[in-house]
Protein backbone atom coordinates (compact mmCIF):
# COMPACT_ATOMS: atom_id res chain seq x y z
CA UNK A 1 0.00 0.00 0.00
CA UNK A 2 1.49 2.96 -1.07
CA UNK A 3 1.54 5.89 1.70
CA UNK A 4 0.20 9.19 0.86
CA UNK A 5 2.21 11.82 -0.48
CA UNK A 6 0.83 14.88 1.67
CA UNK A 7 1.86 15.93 4.53
CA UNK A 8 -0.48 14.79 7.52
CA UNK A 9 -1.64 18.82 7.99
CA UNK A 10 -2.03 19.51 4.22
CA UNK A 11 -5.43 21.11 3.74
CA UNK A 12 -8.57 20.05 1.39
CA UNK A 13 -9.33 21.51 -1.54
CA UNK A 14 -12.13 23.01 0.24
CA UNK A 15 -10.40 24.06 3.08
CA UNK A 16 -7.42 25.91 0.86
CA UNK A 17 -10.30 27.79 -1.32
CA UNK A 18 -12.23 29.05 1.61
CA UNK A 19 -8.46 29.93 3.22
CA UNK A 20 -8.25 32.39 0.51
CA UNK A 21 -11.51 33.77 0.76
CA UNK A 22 -10.61 34.55 4.61
CA UNK A 23 -7.26 36.27 3.53
CA UNK A 24 -9.09 37.98 0.32
CA UNK A 25 -11.22 39.39 3.14
CA UNK A 26 -8.57 40.85 5.55
CA UNK A 27 -6.34 42.38 2.68
CA UNK A 28 -9.30 44.46 1.34
CA UNK A 29 -10.51 44.97 4.82
CA UNK A 30 -6.94 47.06 5.70
CA UNK A 31 -6.76 48.03 2.21
CA UNK A 32 -10.36 50.17 3.76
CA UNK A 33 -8.61 50.92 6.48
CA UNK A 34 -5.68 52.98 4.59
CA UNK A 35 -8.58 55.11 3.18
CA UNK A 36 -9.31 56.61 6.74
CA UNK A 37 -8.55 60.17 7.32
CA UNK A 38 -7.49 60.38 10.80
CA UNK A 39 -4.85 58.42 12.26
CA UNK A 40 -6.02 57.36 15.27
CA UNK A 41 -8.98 55.40 13.66
CA UNK A 42 -6.96 53.72 11.66
CA UNK A 43 -4.90 52.55 13.88
CA UNK A 44 -7.98 51.37 15.61
CA UNK A 45 -9.56 49.78 13.20
CA UNK A 46 -6.68 47.96 11.95
CA UNK A 47 -5.84 46.68 15.47
CA UNK A 48 -9.52 45.64 15.43
CA UNK A 49 -9.71 43.69 12.40
CA UNK A 50 -5.99 41.86 13.07
CA UNK A 51 -7.48 40.83 17.10
CA UNK A 52 -10.69 39.22 15.22
CA UNK A 53 -8.78 37.72 12.63
CA UNK A 54 -6.03 36.23 14.85
CA UNK A 55 -9.04 35.75 17.23
CA UNK A 56 -10.93 32.99 15.39
CA UNK A 57 -7.78 31.41 13.33
CA UNK A 58 -8.01 28.02 14.74
CA UNK A 59 -11.80 28.06 13.84
CA UNK A 60 -12.50 24.97 11.75
CA UNK A 61 -16.17 24.56 11.70
CA UNK A 62 -17.07 25.52 7.97
CA UNK A 63 -20.62 27.05 8.92
CA UNK A 64 -19.31 29.22 11.48
CA UNK A 65 -16.35 30.45 9.38
CA UNK A 66 -18.90 31.01 6.44
CA UNK A 67 -20.91 32.86 8.59
CA UNK A 68 -17.80 35.36 9.76
CA UNK A 69 -17.01 35.53 6.21
CA UNK A 70 -20.66 36.84 5.53
CA UNK A 71 -20.02 39.31 8.62
CA UNK A 72 -17.01 40.56 8.02
CA UNK A 73 -17.72 41.34 4.16
CA UNK A 74 -20.69 42.95 5.63
CA UNK A 75 -18.72 44.91 8.18
CA UNK A 76 -16.18 46.23 5.28
CA UNK A 77 -19.24 47.40 3.05
CA UNK A 78 -20.24 49.46 5.76
CA UNK A 79 -16.65 50.57 6.38
CA UNK A 80 -16.49 51.50 2.21
CA UNK A 81 -19.90 53.14 2.52
CA UNK A 82 -18.75 55.52 5.62
CA UNK A 83 -15.48 56.57 3.54
CA UNK A 84 -17.50 57.64 0.63
CA UNK A 85 -20.04 59.52 2.53
CA UNK A 86 -17.65 61.10 3.86
CA UNK A 87 -15.37 61.81 0.83
CA UNK A 88 -18.45 63.47 -0.58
Amino acid sequence: MAASRLPPAALTLRQFLRRQQVLQLYRKILRAVREVPAEADRRYLKDWAREEFRRNKDATDEDAIRMMITQGNMQLQELQRTLKLAKS
